[in-house]
C-alpha cells in the first residue's frame, strides 16, 4: 500500500531574496531565471532526485526489505542508526542537474562532497549510474544488492558516512572539514578542461582553512588550468546550531562573495518543481561562464584575472524529510541534520512515519520488478568515464606520469674532509628542484607560504615565477620574481597550501612543499587526514598509487636563536609518528649530499607523507656523494671516520640525528678524545628514523639483531635529537639496551639565545653531552672529575661571551672537524 506522500511546511511565499529574505522555504527565488527543462526533462529529473534521496534513507536506516515489497517491520530496521540525513537532498540535488549538463556539453566534471557526513547524498546517485556496482561487485543492481548496499552503510564491515575512499569518484571526504575549496582547487591546476563542483557545507564554511581557500580564484590562470564551481549550501544548521552565512542579510553575503571575487548566484526555496527549473538555469549560465571566461584568454593568449561564479543554494536542512517530528520541527532545523527519526524498534508510531517517509518518493515509480532503476531513468546518467564517480581524475594513480628526473648526484658539494666545510643545506636542493620542475613543466609544482626564498630555494624562480594573476605594481619587477604563468604557488595560509597540494597528488600530478618547522603546525590535522585517506586506499584495489606527499620542514629550532621561544617546536614529528606505519617516513639529513639523496628517493616515492627536516643555514658537511647514498639507504650507520672502536668493544655509543644535533655529537667525541684517548667511542648517524622502531612495527625498522649489533646490548648510548627527547625511547622502547639509552632533545628551553647557548639551555651542546658520558660510562665516572670541571668552565665561559658580544665563540662559530 503506498501511504499519503508526506508534505512540506507550509512556504512563506513573500520572502524571497531581493528583500533581503533568508528563509530557505518557497517558490524558488533565483538570480537567474528561466525555464530550461521541458516537462519531460523535469519529470524525470525529479523523479532520479527521489530516487537518490529514497537510497539516502535506506543506507540510513534498512537492513533488510530495501524496496518496502512487503510492510515496514522493525527487524527491518538497523539496530544502531547512524548517518547524516540533514545535507544529503541538497548534494544529490546538485549531482542529478549537473549529470544533464555533462551529458549536454560533455563535460570533463569531478564532484568534491564538502559537508561533513553528506555521504548518503552521493553515494545515492554513484550506485544509481552504476559505477558501484562495477567497483563492487557484490553490489549489484538489482533488489539483493540494493540490500547489500544499505546494509554496509554505517555497519560494522561495511563504509563509513563521509565519502571516503571507498567511495568512487571521490577525492575528499567530510572528515576533512574545511579542506573542500582547496582541494577543489589543487585538481584544476594544469587541467584545462576540468570543472571541479565542489559542495561547502554553511558549517563547514565556518571554519578558518575554508575561510581562506576562498582566496584560490586568484591563483587561477584561465588558460592552462581548469575552473573550480563552487556551491555554498546554505541549509541554515550546524549539528544543533545555526550556521553564521545562513543567519546574515541576503545583502551582505552577496557582497561577501563579490568581496572575495567570485560572482555569485543565488538559488532559494523548497519547492522542487521551480527549484529544478531554477538549478537547471543557474547551472548552465555558470558554465556558459566559465567557458566564456576560458575562451577569451585562451583566444588571445592573455591569462586575466576574472570573477568566476559561485553558487548559493539555500534550501531547507532535511529537504523533503518529516516536517515535525512528536511535535518538534525537523525539516529545516537542526534536528534534521543526522537521523530524524529514532526508537524505531520501541516505537510503532515512528516506524509507520518512517515507512510513509520512504513511500512518499514513490519507489514504485523508480525500480523495476528486480530491483534495478528503470531505464528511463537510467539514461539521465552520463556514461563511461564522463560519469563523475568514474572519472579517472578522481582516481589520479591512473593517471599519474612518473617524473623525468635529473641526476641529483649532479647537485652535491665536494667533500675533501669530513666536518671541514660548510654550506646551505637547502640550497642545492632549491637548484636540484629547479631542474625538477623544468623537466616537468605541467605535472609538477612547488609550494611554500612565502618563504622559499628564505629556505634557499630560491633557484627554482629561474625556470619557473610565482604564480601572481592579481595586480602588478612596477616595483614588482625588481625581485618580486611573479609571473602569471609561475608554477610556484605561495600564499601566507598552509591551509590552503597543503590543500591544494592534496588536490593536486590526488589527481595525479607531483609537488614538494617547504615550511618552517615552528609554522608546520597548522597543517597537524590535515596531514592526519591525508594519511588517513593513504592508508585505507592501500586496502582499496582499484585505488591506484598517487605520488607522495612530500614536506620539507626548515628554519629548524636550532637556528631560531633570533626568533625566540615562539619559533622553537619540533613536534610535528611527534604528530607523524602517530600515523600508520604504512604511509609515513621522516628522514632527518645532516647535509647537502644526504638531503639531495633523500629528496630524489621522495619525489619517486608514491603512497606516502614524506617528512624530510633539513635546516636552511650554513652547516658543516660530512659525506661526499657516494657515501650520502649508501647512508641514506641504509638510513643509519657508524661513521667510521668519526669512531675509534674499530676491532673493539665501545665503551659509548655516541649517536646524532639531525644536522646540528649531529655537529654536537661530533664535537662532544673530540673534546672527550682529548680528556680520554683511550676511550672507545661508536660514532652513529641516524638519517630515517623510523630505524628505530622493530622491524615488526615498520617497514624500515631494524631487526632486533642488527639493532644490537650497531647500538650493542649493555653500553651507554648518548643520543642527540633534533626533537622531543621522548620520542626517540617511544620508537626505541622494546629494544634490548633501552635502559642505557640516554637522550638530548629540545625541552622547551629557550628564548633570543645565540646557536650555542640555546643548545646549552637544552643540554644538547657538546660540553654537556661529553659530561654525560663522563657520568655513564663506569670507568670515567671515578676519574673524570677534573675533565667535567673543565668542560663545565667551557660551558660558562660560552654562556658570558654570549651575554657580553651577542653571538658565539669564534671557536664555537668555525669549529671544524679536526681528525
Amino acid at each position: 500500500m503506498v501511504s499519503t506522500p508526506l508534505k512540506l511546511s507550509e512556504p512563506d511565499l513573500s520572502n524571497n531574496s531581493s528583500n533581503g529574505s533568508i528563509s530557505s522555504y518557497g517558490i524558488a527565488r533565483s538570480t537567474v531565471t528561466g525555464t530550461p527543462l521541458s516537462a519531460e526533462e523535469l519529470r524525470k529529473i525529479d523523479a532520479y532526485w527521489r530516487a537518490c534521496n529514497y537510497l539516502a534513507i535506506g543506507m540510513i536506516y534498512l537492513r533488510e526489505n530495501p524496496l518496502l515489497r512487503e510492510p515496514l517491520k522493525s527487524e527491518h530496521v538497523k539496530n544502531r542508526l547512524l548517518g547524516h540525513w540533514g545535507s544529503s537532498p541538497g548534494m544529490s540535488f546538485v549531482y542529478t542537474h549537473l549529470n544533464r549538463l555533462i551529458k549536454k556539453y560533455d563535460l570533463n566534471t569531478i564532484f568534491l562532497a564538502g559537508p561533513g557526513h553528506g555521504a548518503p547524498g552521493i553515494l545515492g546517485p554513484v550506485y544509481l549510474e552504476g559505477t558501484y556496482s562495477e567497483v563492487y561487485h557484490d553490489i549489484s543492481e538489482d533488489e539483493e544488492g540494493l540490500k547489500r548496499f544499505f546494509k554496509q552503510f554505517s555497519f560494522p564491515g561495511g563504509i563509513g558516512s563521509h565519502c571516503t575512499p571507498e567511495t568512487p569518484g571521490s577525492i575528499h571526504e567530510g572528515g576533512e572539514l574545511g579542506y573542500s575549496v582547496s582541494h577543489a582547487y589543487g585538481t584544476v591546476f594544469d587541467n584545462p578542461d576540468l570543472i571541479s563542483v565542489v559542495m561547502v557545507g554553511d558549517g563547514e564554511s565556518e571554519t578558518g582553512p575554508l575561510a581562506t581557500a576562498w582566496h584560490s580564484n586568484k591563483f587561477i590562470n584561465p588558460i592552462r588550468d581548469g575552473a573550480v564551481l563552487p556551491i555554498l549550501h546554505l541549509n541554515g544548521y550546524k549539528i544543533n546550531n545555526p550556521t553564521v552565512l545562513s543567519r546574515i542579510s541576503h545583502e551582505e553575503l552577496e557582497s561577501l562573495f563579490i568581496g572575495y571575487g567570485y560572482q555569485p548566484y543565488f538559488v532559494e526555496g523548497s519547492d522542487p518543481e521551480s527549484m529544478h527549473q531554477a538549478i537547471a538555469a543557474t547551472l548552465e549560465h555558470c558554465i556558459n561562464e566559465i567557458r566564456s571566461i576560458q575562451q577569451e584568454s585562451r583566444s588571445t593568449g592573455i591569462p586575466k584575472r576574472a570573477k568566476f561564479p559561485m553558487i548559493v543554494l539555500r534550501t531547507p536542512k532535511g529537504w523533503t524529510g518529516p516536517a515535525e517530528v512528536d511535535g518538534h520541527k525537523v525539516e529545516g532545523f537542526w534536528r534534521a541534520h543526522q537521523v530524524p527519526l529514532s526508537g524505531m524498534h520501541n516505537n510503532p508510531e515512528h516506524l509507520q512515519l518512517l515507512s510513509d517517509w520512504m513511500f512518499s518518493y514513490k519507489p514504485n515509480e523508480l525500480f523495476d520488478e528486480s530491483g534495478k532503476l528503470l531505464p528511463e531513468l537510467k539514461e539521465l546518467a552520463p556514461k563511461g568515464d564522463r560519469r563523475m564517480s568514474a572519472n579517472p581524475i578522481a582516481n589520479g594513480g591512473l593517471l599519474r606520469r612518473a617524473l623525468r628526473m635529473p641526476d641529483f648526484r649532479n647537485y652535491g658539494v665536494n667533500i675533501a674532509k669530513a666536518g671541514t666545510t660548510e654550506a646551505e643545506n637547502t640550497k642545492p636542493l632549491g637548484v636540484f628542484l629547479r631542474d625538477v620542475m623544468r623537466q616537468n613543466m605541467d605535472n609538477f609544482r612547488v609550494f611554500g607560504p612565502d618563504e622559499n626564498t628564505s629556505n634557499k630555494l630560491q633557484a627554482i624562480y629561474e625556470v619557473s615565477k610565482k604564480f601572481w594573476i592579481a595586480e602588478y605594481l612596477p616595483e614588482d619587477t625588481d625581485g618580486g620574481e611573479l609571473a602569471t604563468d609561475g608554477r610556484v604557488m605561495e600564499i601566507l595560509s598552509e591551509h590552503t597550501l597543503e590543500g591544494w597540494l592534496e588536490g593536486y597528488l590526488l589527481t595525479g600530478r607531483h609537488g614538494f612543499f617547504s615550511t618552517y618547522e615552528s609554522f608546520v603546525h597548522v597543517i597537524d590535522s590535515m596531514i592526519n587526514q591525508h594519511c588517513k585517506w593513504l592508508e585505507i586506499s592501500k586496502d582499496i584495489p582499484w585505488r591506484s598509487p598517487i605520488a607522495s606527499l612530500n614536506l620539507l620542514i626548515t628554519s629548524t629550532v636550532w637556528r631560531q636563536d633570533h626568533n625566540g621561544f615562539t619559533h622553537q617546536d619540533p613536534g610535528f614529528l611527534d604528530v607523524v609518528v602517530n600515523k600508520s606505519a604504512e604511509v609515513t617516513r621522516i628522514y632527518l639529513p645532516p647535509d647537502v649530499n644526504t638531503l639531495l639523496s633523500v629528496a630524489d628517493h621522495c619525489l619517486r616515492s608514491t603512497d606516502y607523507v614524506n617528512v624530510i627536516v633539513s635546516d636552511k643555514q650554513s652547516h658543516l658537511q660530512f659525506l661526499s656523494m657516494d657515501e650520502a647514498i649508501k647512508h641514506c639507504t641504509k638510513g643509519l650507520g657508524i661513521w667510521d671516520w668519526a669512531s675509534n672502536d674499530q676491532g673493539t668493544e665501545p665503551d659509548v655509543v655516541m649517536v646524532g640525528c639531525g644536522d646540528v644535533l649531529t655537529q654536537e655529537a661530533l664535537a662532544a667525541t673530540i673534546l672527550l678524545w682529548e680528556h680520554f684517548p683511550e676511550l672507545k667511542i661508536r660514532f652513529i648517524n641516524v638519517v630515517d628514523l623510523f630505524k628505530l622502531q622493530p622491524d615488526t612495527e615498520h617497514p624500515h625498522g631494524l631487526s632486533d639483531r642488527d639493532f644490537d649489533s650497531l647500538f650493542t646490548t649493555d653500553k651507554p648510548i648518548i643520543f642527540n635529537f633534533h626533537g622531543y627527547p621522548w620520542l626517540i625511547h617511544r620508537l626505541a622502547y622494546r629494544r634490548t639496551n633501552h635502559k642505557n639509552l640516554h637522550v638530548r632533545g629540545y625541552k622547551e628551553k629557550g628564548n633570543i639565545n645565540t646557536p650555542l647557548e640555546l643548545a646549552i639551555n637544552n643540554q644538547v651542546d657538546r660540553f654537556s653531552l661529553a659530561i654525560d658520558v663522563i657520568d655513564r660510562v663506569p670507568k670515567l665516572q671515578n676519574i673524570g672529575a677534573h675533565a667535567k670541571q673543565n668542560l663545565l668552565d667551557q660551558q660558562i665561559e660560552c654562556r658570558q661571551y654570549a651575554y657580553e658580544h651577542g653571538i658565539d665563540k669564534p671557536e664555537i662559530v668555525n669549529w671544524r672537524y679536526p681528525h
